[in-house]
């Protein structure tokens, strides 16, 4: 699959399980819609990832990691908390946010092959 597909799956699982997360804690915190925001801009960063527009692929790639990173914290305390709706959410942010990160990396790899070949 495409880094731009994998990418917008990716904003998109991020932007409703943390804003579900959100809006069904009994009391939220602004934290959780990190996120939230963190997938918008993956949306905006969508086309030009798409047109392989090398900046804006590098910035998304940097803002996945920063997510990949930043839902450790959220990982371990719904383990702590025995919160199964909550974990199942932040386990599949994750998966979601390691795959395009996946894709990414696949990408820039066979974009370098093909420069290499030229």
């Amino acid at each position: 699959m495409k880094a731009h597909t994998v990418s917008l799956i990716n904003a998109l699982v991020l932007i409703a399980l943390s804003s579900w997360g959100y809006f069904s804690s009994e009391t939220p915190s602004v934290t959780a819609l990190i996120p939230t925001i963190i997938g918008v801009f993956l949306l905006v960063c969508n086309k030009g990832v798409k047109t392989e527009n090398k900046v804006i692929a590098h910035i998304a790639v940097v803002l996945t990691l920063l997510v990949l990173i930043g839902l450790i914290k959220p990982l371990s305390g719904t383990i702590a908390r025995g919160d199964m709706f909550a974990l199942g959410r932040v386990v599949v942010m994750l998966l979601t946010t390691l795959w395009a990160l996946v894709a990414f990396v696949q990408s820039f790899i066979a974009a370098r092959k093909s420069r290499d070949q030229q």
